[in-house]
């Protein structure tokens, strides 16, 4: 143990560990705003250590997760991140002072340029290998995401990850519910992919695409000559290719009742009956279903079978619409900012303030589908490294109005206002004279209001 308060030299250790160490140093507060950043990751970012401080982490740094550690209070050691077009590797370690976490300690590793550089290079020819054997899988066997994929730090999400892990093991039913967009195969590629079936063949079957003359010859296969126009050797049905695996039943409220009656035999007896096929054949696979229309509803209307719902609705994960899980915004979009900045090669590193406010307002009846092509279709309209408002689809700047969510009337006049400046500003660029005209009022009126609304 080194004891330092009584040590001369007490300020050139420290000086030594934090500034001249050949590694990158942050340090932040309780609410992720930066208190320290040293000297090589001053360089290494490009940045002034006086500009820097007082910022909010993901301003300074990208796909930084040290405000994420503040929150959650778990280290995260050895992990990859992406910086400045390249991999490096980060400790995030957060600071407990009286059972609370007061802030959190980051280090990116690197011991010099030429062996940053050999590790970063090896780190790429392994994802490539990696993300080949993850084609190759999706060929062989169907599911290629996992939970690493589904981005949330949202206590919701969080927890119905966790849930994952403790059902992903069984061979009961799931049924996943969630409005469209909201992740619902990735959570049933996760589940197939933490179970014992994870080898074995993983299935889609979207259920809403199927013609209803088609459905039980898509599910369960025919024997040769068995209809008119048939395949003269036959055909296999998607539960005898997901034998031995896991069959996903997408949109399965859309499922007419002719084939629910099937579906129950086989979760019922393990059997089914290919179209023309005089006995029955077993089969063992384990069924997720996934809807996003009330399947109660649906049952009392005599639009879905009682007993169906029953067998299949053995566990449930109701996955949250993102307007119900807001803390997951900003990760979700930084996530998506990446992947498409990566794969169109333009260098887009963050969204403005004002892009994330825009963002938390909106209500996204399209969920994480809707923010992930948004922020596609800002990255392919930016010129900048910065997504603004000016960037962003027209029908994000006005959301209409419900009385429900923004309370009196004159909250919503002033609220509607504001918008209506915004969107007049967004088409006159920035131009106060244009966007005076747009609305109708005069130059003083506008640049009143503008002070008014702090814009």
């Amino acid at each position: 143990m080194i004891v330092l308060e009584h040590s001369p030299h007490q300020e050139q250790f420290i000086r030594a560990v934090f500034e001249n160490a050949h590694y990158c140093l942050v340090i932040v507060d309780d609410r992720g705003y930066i208190i320290y950043l040293n000297e090589s990751y001053c360089r290494f970012l490009g940045v002034k250590r006086e500009e820097a401080v007082g910022k909010h982490v993901t301003d300074v740094i990208e796909n930084t997760r040290m405000h994420i550690v503040v929150q959650t209070g778990k280290e995260e050691i050895a992990d990859l991140q992406y910086i400045r077009g390249n991999y490096m590797i980060a400790n995030r370690i957060p600071v407990w002072s009286e059972g609370k976490v007061i802030g959190a300690i980051g280090i990116v590793l690197y011991r010099d340029t030429q062996e940053w550089m050999k590790m970063n290079s090896h780190i790429k020819s392994l994802l490539l290998e990696v993300e080949q054997y993850r084609k190759r899988q999706k060929k062989s066997h169907g599911a290629i995401y996992s939970l690493h994929d589904i981005i949330a730090i949202s206590p919701q999400m969080i927890e119905l990850k966790n849930k994952v892990k403790r059902i992903a093991a069984g061979n009961a039913s799931v049924l996943i519910t969630g409005e469209s967009g909201t992740g619902k195969e990735l959570f049933a590629h996760s589940i197939h992919q933490l179970s014992e079936r994870s080898g074995k063949p993983f299935v889609t079957v979207n259920c809403a695409a199927i013609p209803e003359h088609l459905m039980e010859s898509e599910l369960f296969g025919y024997e040769p000559g068995a209809f008119t126009g048939a395949r003269k050797e036959g055909k296999i049905g998607k539960f005898q290719i997901a034998d031995g695996g896991t069959i996903f039943l997408d949109e399965i409220g859309d499922m007419p009742l002719s084939a629910q009656v099937k579906i129950l035999r086989v979760l019922q007896d393990g059997e089914i009956q290919p179209v023309g096929a005089v006995k029955p054949r077993k089969v063992d696979v384990r069924v997720i279903a996934a809807t996003n229309q009330p399947l109660e509803e649906l049952v009392r209307e005599k639009r879905f079978r009682e007993d169906l719902f029953y067998r299949i609705h053995v566990i449930r994960l109701h996955i949250p619409p993102l307007r119900e899980r807001k803390e997951d915004i900003r990760a979700l979009t930084m996530f998506f900012l990446h992947k498409i900045s990566e794969r169109t090669g333009k260098r887009v590193v963050d969204v403005e303030d004002s892009v994330m406010e825009r963002f938390q307002e909106y209500r996204w009846p399209g969920n994480v589908r809707e923010l992930e092509n948004v922020v596609e279709a800002a990255v392919h309209l930016t010129n900048r490294e910065i997504i603004t408002l000016e960037d962003l689809p027209e029908h994000l700047l006005i959301e209409p109005v419900r009385l429900e969510e923004h309370g009196n009337l004159k909250e919503i006049l002033e609220r509607t206002e504001r918008q209506a400046i915004e969107l007049a500003l967004h088409k006159a660029k920035g131009d106060k004279l244009k966007a005076a005209k747009i609305l109708g009022i005069g130059k003083s009126t506008l640049y009143e209001k503008l002070k008014k609304h702090g814009l």
